[in-house]
């Protein structure tokens, strides 16, 4: 028995020792920190943002060309590519295009544009040929009123008033600075409950100027519900329907007391349009780990913005956020230099810069959904979006050495911990927590590519510089970048990554998800 403990003492210490050799001795980060220049974050952007990116929209060729320039560097590292063997994790995006549409009111003939438009997004390709037009005031139909009580508007075109009605008399006015309008998407859910083949929406701000035949663009094509197509017209085509009906009925609108009623006419609803399918890509570039190499440190960015207008104004968002992409191009640079010379990280990194944010953080969506390493598995994302500037609303601290740290309290009460720690050893950065705040107003939790990682309950960080005058403005260019603090910012992901790529345990998650993720 006293042989049998002394074994189990015996392999029980040398397990404990293959356990300590597991864990090397963490290397200093310094050296690889430093590689990460003001003048190789300049040369990148120089690139990233340039008039050949045409402002990077999302599936369009200037998107394509930055997704190349990225994957290209990251394969010029050494990075693997994504576990699905590519680099660029493809997505669909659908875009209709208007082919043609008319419109005809017993025998005259109304044109697009001058008299009517169609809402490409809601209306499929169709000819309609009816007799029966249904006025039904706001088009409300819901617990708090019914216009379509007591008409019947099966089969037939609705014609529809923009606005709502007044409050009743003891509710109260809105408040200064907001107003009542018009929702179309219950407007389209009323019209489709009580059965009708179309939708004619009186709208004031025609005739409107010709312009892009292309609607938005989307993501998803298969739609769960299909609508009456709808179409908003001029008063010109509501009096051609109405005829004198239709001045008293603007008043009775205003009142709250429009009355439904049926009109006879000749109308032929005419609409064509092609629906392309397009795609983009988020690019991820793989550097993996050693005895931790199954869990993952992510650090993100989006490399898309806003495009071109009418071919001439380009949005070349050097800030917005061609800084936070080229801060992840070094950062993997600086990673692979530490693997090439034995300082590798334990656990694997995952760059990935994803495109479709401002479109609605449409590429991180899409990676949470169809991750290419287990999120369950993935410690932390460190998110980078806009640190090559500064926030002239800043008025407090030092704004030539801060950046905002966005929702590193909101699902490990590890992170915050960490992350003060890395800073306070290494850049010293005033780390600004306004955007932290619950009650932000802007809602900046909520509006980068973190958000889909957090809502899957992977703990992250958001490093954001805030907002300035070229916000969104094709005046954001990169000669107006704080080279120097960004290169600063960049640095404080890298350690913050190091310190994750390297610590023992995967970050707790140990602070419930909020309501808004469930």
């Amino acid at each position: 028995m006293r042989k049998l403990l002394v074994l189990l003492m015996a392999l029980s210490a040398g397990t404990l020792q293959a356990q300590k050799t597991k864990a090397p001795k963490p290397a200093d980060p310094k050296p690889y920190a430093t590689t990460i220049t003001a003048d190789d974050l300049k040369k990148h952007l120089y690139i990233v943002a340039s008039a050949e990116m045409e402002g990077r929209e999302t599936a369009t060729p200037g998107q394509k060309k930055a997704a190349a320039y990225i994957e290209n560097h990251f394969k010029s590292l050494g990075l693997a590519p994504g576990n699905q063997g590519v680099f660029q994790q493809q997505y669909p995006v659908f875009q209709d295009s208007l082919v043609s549409a008319a419109m005809e009111i017993n025998g005259k003939k109304f044109e697009n544009n001058k008299d009517f438009a169609v809402n490409l997004g809601s209306s499929y390709s169709a000819t309609m040929f009816g007799s029966e037009v249904v006025f039904v005031g706001y088009g409300i139909s819901d617990s708090t009123r019914d216009d379509y009580a007591g008409v019947n508007t099966r089969g037939k075109v609705v014609l529809i008033l923009a606005g709502t009605p007044p409050p009743p008399p003891n509710q109260p006015a809105p408040a200064p600075g907001t107003r009542r309008g018009f929702n179309p998407f219950a407007q389209q859910d009323a019209a489709a409950k009580n059965g009708a083949a179309a939708i004619l929406v009186v709208q004031t701000n025609f005739p409107r100027r010709a312009g892009n035949t292309r609607g938005a663009q989307y993501t998803n094509g298969f739609k769960r519900s299909i609508y009456p197509n709808s179409f908003a017209i001029s008063e010109a085509v509501a009096e051609a329907i109405m005829g004198a009906d239709y001045a008293p009925a603007k008043e009775a609108m205003k009142a709250g007391n429009p009355a439904a009623k049926s009109y006879s006419s000749n109308i032929m609803l005419d609409f064509n349009k092609s629906t392309l399918k397009l795609e983009s890509s988020n690019v991820i570039g793989f550097l993996e780990g050693t005895d931790l190499k199954d869990e993952f440190v992510v650090i993100s960015s989006h490399y898309d913005h806003l495009g071109k207008r009418d071919e001439k104004t380009i949005y070349y968002g050097a800030d917005d956020d061609g800084s936070g992409t080229v801060g992840v191009l070094e950062l993997a640079e600086a990673f692979v230099k530490a693997k090439a010379e034995g300082k590798g990280p334990r656990r694997s990194i995952v760059f990935i810069t994803v495109s479709g944010e401002e479109k609605g953080l449409w590429g991180s969506n899409w990676y949470s959904e169809h991750p290419t390493y287990p999120l369950e598995k993935t410690t932390v994302d460190l998110n980078i979006d806009m640190i090559g500037r500064i926030d002239p609303k800043r008025k407090t601290g030092d704004s030539t050495n801060y950046v905002y740290v966005v929702g590193d309290d909101k699902l490990s009460s590890d992170l915050k911990v960490i992350s003060e720690a890395v800073n306070k050893k290494y850049t010293k950065m005033e780390l600004d927590y306004k955007y932290n705040d619950p009650k932000d107003t802007e809602r900046i939790y909520y509006r980068s590519d973190h958000f889909n990682f957090a809502r899957k309950g992977v703990p992250i960080i958001f490093y954001f510089n805030g907002t300035h005058n070229d916000y969104h403005r094709p005046t954001d260019t990169p000669d107006k970048i704080d080279y120097v603090q960004m290169a600063k910012r960049a640095q404080l992901v890298f350690y913050t990554a190091w310190e994750m790529a390297n610590r023992n345990d995967m970050l707790k998650r140990d602070i419930p998800l909020d309501a808004q993720f469930k």
